[in-house]
C-alpha cells in the first residue's frame, strides 16, 4: 500500500512539473510588440493605455515585450515598424487605431506565423479585405459611451454643448453621433431645447488654431465640450479653463489628467472604452490559454455586457463623473439597463442622426 501511494505521489508531482513546464514553454514561445500610431505612449489616451496593458501583462507573466514608434505618420512608416518588430523576433503584434489598416494588410499575409491583435480597426477601415487567420480585430461600440456622456451632460443641467472631434474616422463619428443622440434623448425627456455645435479639428492633437476656435465657442456661451480624438483635448481644456467652463474626456477616464493640468473640476465626465481589459484579457487568453482559435480571422465589437453594473462593460462613462441631483449614480445604472435592453435604441451608423430637441448641424473642419 505504501509503495502504491509513493508511486502515485511521484506521478502527481511529475505531472504537475510537466504541466507547469508545458505552460512555461508555451508562454516562452511568445514575444509581444506594440506599435504606436502617429502618437506616443505618453499621449494619455489610446496609445498609452494600450502600451500599459501590454507592458503590465508581459511583466505579470514573464513575457518579452517592447514597443515600436514609427518614424512618421504614414502606412509605410507603420509597416516598417511592424516589420522591424517581426525581424527582431516578436510574434504577437498589437496595434491601436484605425490608421493601422493599411500596414496590417501589407504585412499579415506575408507573415502567417505572426499573430496580429488590432484594436479599433473597423470594417470601413478594412474595406473589402478579408481578415486572414492570423489577424483579430476588436472594435468598440463607442456610440454607447457617447450617448451616455451626452445624456448625462444634459441631465446635469447643461444646455449649450459642443463636440470637438479629431479626424472624422468611424470610431470618432460613433462617439460624436452617440453624443448627439444621448443629448437629444435627455433634452426630449426634460422638455428642453438645447444647442449643440459639432466640428472636427482634422488632427489628433491640439494647437493654437484649435484652441482659438474653442475659445470662440466658450466665449459665445458653450458650457461643455466633448473633446474626442487623441491629444486634441488640450485645446478644448485650455479654452474651457480660460472661460471657467467644462470639458468631457474620451477613451479613458481623463479627469485626473485634465484637471491636474488645467484645474480641478474642469472634467464633467469621460466617455470611455475598456482598452486595458480588452488588450490584457485577449493577450492572456491567447498566450496563457493557447486560445487563438477563438480570435482567428474575426472582427468583434466590444460593448455592453451587463445591464446592472456600468463598470463591467467595455463602454460607458468614467467613475470620476461629477454626479449631481440631475444625474446620479443610480441614474447611470438605470441608463445602462435601458441601453442594454434596447429601450433606448442608438444608431450605430456613421451617418448624421435625426434629432428632436435641436437642429443638428455638422460644422465641418477647423483645419
Amino acid at each position: 500500500m505504501k509503495k502504491t501511494l509513493s508511486v502515485l505521489l511521484v506521478l502527481i508531482v511529475a505531472f504537475s512539473v510537466f504541466a507547469k513546464g508545458s505552460t512555461e514553454t508555451k508562454t516562452a514561445t511568445y514575444r509581444v510588440a506594440m506599435v504606436t500610431d502617429y502618437g506616443d505612449i505618453t499621449d494619455q489616451s489610446f496609445n498609452q493605455i494600450t502600451y500599459e496593458a501590454c507592458r503590465d501583462f508581459s511583466a505579470d507573466y514573464g513575457i518579452d515585450f517592447n514597443y515600436f514608434k514609427p518614424a512618421g505618420d504614414s502606412d509605410a512608416d507603420r509597416q516598417a515598424s511592424i516589420e522591424k518588430a517581426i525581424d527582431q523576433g516578436y510574434n504577437i503584434i498589437v496595434t491601436p487605431g484605425f490608421a493601422f489598416a493599411g500596414a496590417v494588410k501589407a504585412t499579415a499575409g506575408d507573415n502567417p506565423d505572426i499573430k496580429f491583435i488590432t484594436l479599433d480597426v473597423g470594417e470601413g477601415d478594412w474595406g473589402d479585405y478579408k481578415l486572414p487567420a492570423n489577424v483579430y480585430s476588436a472594435v468598440y461600440a463607442e456610440q454607447y459611451s457617447g450617448f451616455m456622456a451626452g445624456y448625462a451632460a444634459v441631465k446635469m443641467g447643461f444646455t449649450k454643448l459642443g463636440f470637438l472631434g479629431g479626424m472624422a474616422a468611424p470610431a470618432v463619428k460613433r462617439y460624436g453621433y452617440g453624443f448627439v443622440q444621448g443629448a437629444d434623448q435627455a433634452a426630449t425627456e426634460l422638455g428642453k431645447k438645447i444647442e449643440l455645435k459639432y466640428i472636427y479639428g482634422n488632427q489628433f492633437f491640439g494647437d493654437p488654431d484649435i484652441t482659438a476656435a474653442m475659445e470662440t465657442w466658450y466665449a459665445a456661451g458653450t458650457q461643455v465640450v466633448f473633446a474626442c480624438g487623441g491629444g486634441i483635448w488640450t485645446s478644448a481644456a485650455e479654452a474651457a479653463a480660460k472661460y471657467n467652463q467644462k470639458i468631457i474626456g474620451v477613451d479613458v477616464d481623463q479627469q485626473s489628467i485634465i484637471d491636474g493640468k488645467f484645474g480641478n473640476g474642469l472634467t464633467v465626465t469621460s466617455a470611455i472604452k475598456g482598452l486595458r481589459p480588452a488588450t490584457y484579457n485577449t493577450l492572456a487568453d491567447v498566450i496563457r490559454n493557447d486560445n487563438w482559435g477563438k480570435y482567428s480571422g474575426k472582427q468583434e465589437t466590444l460593448g455592453l455586457i451587463s445591464a446592472t453594473d456600468p463598470y463591467a462593460n467595455y463602454v460607458g462613462i468614467g467613475e470620476s463623473t461629477q454626479f449631481n441631483s440631475g444625474f446620479s449614480k443610480e441614474d447611470l445604472v438605470t441608463l445602462t439597463g435601458k441601453l442594454f435592453n434596447r429601450q433606448y435604441k442608438v444608431n450605430d451608423e456613421t451617418v448624421e442622426p435625426v434629432t428632436k430637441s435641436f437642429k443638428f448641424e455638422d460644422l465641418g473642419f477647423i483645419k
